[in-house]
């Protein structure tokens, strides 16, 4: 009798287990591609969805928006796209590889000027001009948003001639964090949200003055998608209070505000 039990308990852990891992693998997975700089925030706000939504898993696609926008084009299985810049996201929404209804402007950021914790050779934007000063980190221009409204912030305050041999090109905002951080530049331009991660830094003002384009997080579904519906439930899901509170809890703040 000892004998029969373990075989039917065996047997009925083994059942589970299968129906486990059927469960698993019937998941929706969404993939999502996303500005660097929303790395943290983005793994917070999918963890607290995915609890509510076990049947759906999501993974992540982070990097410069550029780059993830010209991958989009060249027909990558994305399912949203957020974007550092909203020209990035323009350029396929003009083109319907974004979901005509279901793309908003979402979040808003802002730029500023870093370096290590513990330097005094820059307390402003004008001291980069400084001979001690020599490798200054912005994301290239052309593909990395937070470089572009970098290299906008220098031309509108007439020190983008004059620093321009001492700028080193990163790929992301998330590189010329790292760059910093460890030394390997003096200075660089990243996000607001990515300097508040970060101990090692300190924080240099910019001047007051509208000095770049302001800096826009737009989300769409992508048209191509195979699973509308539930990138569609994700997407309502971003725009609502709950991720909302996520999102300003990273320094983060709605766009409409």
């Amino acid at each position: 009798m000892k004998k029969i039990h373990i075989i039917l308990f065996t047997a009925l852990a083994l059942f589970i287990s299968g129906c486990a891992d059927d469960r698993a693998t019937n998941q929706t997975e969404l993939t999502i591609s996303a500005a660097a700089s929303l790395r943290e925030v983005m793994e917070e706000t999918g963890q607290l969805y995915m609890k509510q939504n076990p049947g759906i898993k999501i993974v992540y696609n982070f990097g410069g928006s550029g780059s993830l926008a010209q991958q989009i084009t060249q027909g990558a299985p994305v399912d949203l796209f957020i974007s550092a810049a909203e020209d990035k996201f323009d350029y396929l929404y003009s083109k319907k590889l974004l979901h005509q209804e279901h793309s908003v402007r979402l979040l808003r950021n802002e730029l500023v000027l870093i370096t290590q914790k513990d330097s005094k050779d820059i307390m402003s934007a004008e001291s980069l001009t400084n001979d001690n000063i020599e490798r200054i980190a912005i994301g290239t221009p052309e593909s990395v948003p937070a470089g572009m409204y970098g290299k906008q912030a220098l031309l509108s305050l007439q020190l983008w001639d004059e620093l321009e041999e001492k700028i080193i090109p990163a790929k992301d905002v998330r590189q010329v964090l790292s760059y910093v951080e460890t030394g390997n530049v003096d200075a660089g331009f990243v996000y607001k949200t990515d300097a508040l991660i970060s101990d090692k830094i300190r924080i240099i003002p910019l001047n007051g003055k509208v000095l770049h384009d302001p800096i826009v997080y737009p989300v769409g579904v992508v048209a191509g998608t195979e699973h509308l519906s539930e990138s569609i439930d994700f997407f309502d899901f971003l725009k609502g209070q709950e991720a909302m509170k996520v999102f300003k809890k990273y320094g983060f703040k709605a766009a409409l505000e």
